[in-house]
């Protein structure tokens, strides 16, 4: 790790870049986006794809929406062969979808491409590609820069040819490969050849794809890089700037959003991201961080879930927790702040009818992709907080807790979950709040508790204790007051109601109400119940008494 004598820049910053695309400060429109999942990403799996996965797995990249799929190098194996034939043959490919093949600029290979098209009644995309940076050019192929520009210009007269005797809707797309690693001046040489011998035109126009196949340099670079080639081709009206990105460095997303600002109109990539070495860019990811912008992306993610069993099982690769989007724990939040501010704010934009989206610490609105908050976004364990903790249990319950006992229920949750080392369900959350607070009968139970109005509020209530019945009584302000009084007098216990709420739980001539009681001891120290009843008054006292019987 201290040997960085032998590193050196290896790429090639564009001569006389103006840098337009630094001055925008977002895209858009969406682009073009090709899925190359079942040829990149596909060659990068431990075990590729079935002929039956790969059919089905196209069939789930068209209904998410690509209408450029890659469905595989048909020349270089017998499986790509079998799997477009299968395609072709089986009437597979939407009218609205161009499949695309991928070939080298090599004459045997290019043949054998056009017979596996045989019969394909829908348009293809051609892609045909040589490698033109200095190291392959030096190390590979062992050939000038001249000899290089040959290879690509053979294949594309020959491949102008060849769509010419074949029956097909044909078209194409150029790949300068090792882009990268090329000299921006020679490869607008190489592609500005392939162009002229191509002869685009507003109803045939040809892709030129500028691959980030190994990257070499910081994402502003190959913007840069973009911006110079998308002013500088021939015919650019009637070419599809297209973008290919790998993720080396960890700078894929980043390469393709600062592309598109540059200039580019197309994406190739894949799901998650999945390729060679650290993989394509996340077409995912790009897609989503143009939804969040207020940009239709053009493709369905809304049952992100199902997105990624689907990919899951085809590919036998894992989505990663902390995938953007589409990872588990996206969106959940164990923190006690962000939990509260969370809640806080999903409450604020209920209050104040917003359609707009602007709640702390989540972009886009979790169900937009198919999460929920109360499973996906508040998430308990023991770092969490009473803010969060109590939105679960308003939001999946009905129990809108003062705000105090909220406090004391986040310590209880939290104790539970620290001590078992595990995050907590809902319904765990819930048999805390049951166990702890609602409708306790010991030591002392209420049974009756009748009331008398004069001039105040006269109680007499009926207590089992201790294996006997006893009835007190005593006056109050209200009847909550004189049952609290009744029970002090009758005891000998010394406390003070210090909060008492209570709000219905359901709508409807049948609904429960639920009322919450917290009381403060002699000692200062504070006690919390809560009851339930469909009358609020007896609710009332079994709060009172859970407050009680929660004394230690």
């Amino acid at each position: 790790m201290k040997n960085t004598s032998k590193y050196h820049v290896g790429y090639y910053p564009a001569p006389a870049c103006e840098m337009r695309w630094a001055k925008k400060d977002h895209i858009e429109k969406a682009p073009v986006w090709c899925s190359v999942d079942l040829r990149d990403g596909n060659q990068s799996l431990m075990v590729p794809m079935s002929l039956e996965e790969k059919l089905d797995f196209f069939a789930f990249l068209c209904r998410i929406g690509f209408k450029e799929i890659e469905v595989g190098f048909p020349a270089a194996s017998e499986t790509e062969y079998e799997f477009l034939r299968a395609l072709i043959d089986e009437d597979r490919i939407p009218s609205d979808v161009t499949i695309q093949v991928l070939t080298q600029s090599r004459e045997h290979i290019i043949r054998k491409t056009f017979d596996a098209l045989a019969g394909c009644k829908t348009p293809v995309v051609v892609h045909f590609y040589n490698s033109t940076s200095v190291a392959q050019r030096e190390q590979v192929f062992k050939k000038s820069k001249d000899e290089i520009k040959k290879i690509a210009t053979d294949g594309a007269a020959l491949i102008k040819q060849l769509a010419a005797e074949y029956e097909g809707d044909f078209r194409f797309e150029y790949s300068p490969e090792s882009f990268t690693g090329t000299e921006p001046e020679y490869a607008l040489e190489v592609c500005n050849a392939v162009l002229d011998i191509l002869q685009p035109t507003a109803e045939k126009p040809v892709i030129i794809n500028l691959p980030v196949t190994v990257a070499m340099s910081m994402s502003h670079v190959y913007a840069n890089q973009v911006e110079y080639m998308s002013d500088n081709l021939k015919y650019r009206e009637h070419v599809v700037l297209s973008l290919h990105p790998h993720n080396d460095r960890g700078c894929a997303v980043a390469d393709t959003e600062l592309g598109l600002l540059a200039g580019a109109d197309r994406v190739e990539g894949t799901l998650f991201g999945n390729g060679e070495r650290t993989g394509n860019v996340d077409i995912i990811t790009v897609a989503m961080n143009l939804y969040s912008h207020g940009v239709d992306p053009g493709l369905d993610f809304s049952d992100m879930p199902s997105v990624v069993a689907e990919y899951e099982k085809v590919t036998r690769m894992h989505v990663y927790e902390r995938t953007p989007y589409a990872g588990a724990l996206v969106f959940a939040a164990f923190s006690g702040s962000h939990q509260d501010a969370i809640a806080k704010g999903m409450n604020w934009r209920q209050e104040k009818g917003l359609h707009e989206w602007t709640v702390p610490y989540l972009p886009i609105d979790p169900a937009d992709v198919g999460r929920q908050y109360q499973t996906d976004v508040i998430r308990i364990n023991s770092q969490s907080g009473k803010g969060g903790i109590g939105y679960l249990l308003e939001k999946n319950y009905g129990y809108d807790l003062p705000p105090k006992m909220r406090e004391d229920f986040g310590y209880r949750v939290k104790s539970v979950s620290d001590h078992a080392h595990k995050e907590l369900s809902v319904e765990e959350v819930h048999d805390i709040f049951q166990s702890a607070y609602m409708n306790k009968t010991a030591p002392i139970h209420i049974t009756e508790a009748h009331y008398v109005q004069q001039g105040g509020i006269h109680a007499v209530v009926t207590v089992q204790a201790g294996g006997m019945t006893q009835e007190f009584t005593a006056k109050g302000n209200g009847r909550l007051d004189a049952v609290s009084n009744a029970i002090r007098k009758g005891t000998g216990m010394d406390f003070t109601v210090i909060t008492y709420t209570e709000h219905a739980l359901e709508t409807g001539s049948t609904s429960q109400a639920v009322a919450y009681v917290g009381l403060q001891w002699a000692s200062g120290a504070v006690t919390w119940g809560a009851g339930t009843d469909s009358d609020i008054m007896t609710a009332s006292v079994k709060a009172l008494a859970s407050a009680i019987n929660n004394k230690r």
